[in-house]
């Protein structure tokens, strides 16, 4: 059965920032969402999230139409679905275009930028994410995080080193051990799972997640109004946390169905990967 969607995204500069880097798009045909959080001196962060958003819209739209994109010499994973595969496809391009601009132009050296993706194929939902860019769904009335930060920070509590709380006042909670376009190669972080009627994804950059705890997060998302509402909502709270960093909110709303037995298909697969 179909799955409509319905979305609403938003990017603010904060308080603190001269320029925004972040970058998305939002393709309702393709079912491809995607935010971006650039970096680098000057304005190369921009021209990496730019470049980023382009270049994986680009590659899935060829991809989806038939085409064969540009190659990637990662095998697809048997284990994965093909819109999945393809959406890692795409990063991985994305990637490639990014490190060899930064080489060609001396202004744009060291730039890269986060990626934090979601695509709907019929009831399916694939997520794939590079860097402190995050996406989670709300199901139920409980907000489940679908990614895990490639971060210093989040290495460290991992590792039991620090606490989340400690992780959150760190001044090195910044710091990103991945990102795309900064080598050669990307490993990209990818998960599938079923969706169904009710579900609410958010993708946001950390401008968001950096002021704005759990807890605000779903009494926001799960207050009535419309998804521009919430989403003008949740950065208004990120800027009165202190806009320290460029806000992208976006949310995407399942308004179809699935069936019970696609949900017993998927589910084992999707819990082995997220745990």
């Amino acid at each position: 059965m179909a799955v409509e969607r319905l979305h609403f995204a938003r990017s603010d500069v904060g308080r603190k920032r001269p320029q925004n880097e972040d970058s998305f798009v939002a393709d309702t045909s393709l079912g491809l969402y995607v935010v971006c959080d650039g970096m680098g001196g000057g304005n190369a962060g921009e021209v990496a999230s730019r470049m980023a958003v382009e270049s994986i819209a680009t590659y899935v739209r060829s991809a989806a139409a038939g085409a064969s994109p540009t190659e990637d010499t990662e095998p697809d994973d048997p284990n994965l679905t093909l819109a999945t595969n393809q959406l890692a496809h795409a990063i991985r391009a994305a990637n490639s275009a990014i490190y060899h601009a930064s080489w060609e132009h001396a202004k744009y050296a060291g730039m890269g930028t986060t990626v934090a993706a979601a695509r709907l194929s019929g009831p399916s939902l694939s997520i794939a994410h590079v860097g402190d860019s995050r996406v989670y769904l709300v199901r139920d009335g409980a907000m489940h995080a679908l990614t895990v930060d490639h971060s210093w920070v989040a290495e460290q509590v991992a590792q039991g080193y620090m606490t989340e709380e400690e992780a959150e006042r760190s001044p090195r909670r910044n710091i990103v051990t991945r990102a795309v376009g900064v080598e050669r190669s990307v490993e990209v972080a990818v998960t599938e799972m079923p969706v169904f009627r009710g579900d609410l994804l958010l993708l946001c950059s950390d401008g968001l997640t950096r002021g704005v705890g759990c807890g605000d997060l779903l009494r926001t998302l799960s207050e009535n109004g419309d998804l521009q509402k919430k989403t003008d909502r949740l950065i208004a709270l990120a800027n009165e946390a202190g806009g320290d960093d460029n806000i992208t909110v976006m949310l995407v709303s399942v308004a179809g169905e699935t069936a019970a037995r696609l949900w017993q298909r998927l589910t084992p697969r999707w819990f082995l990967k997220a745990s």
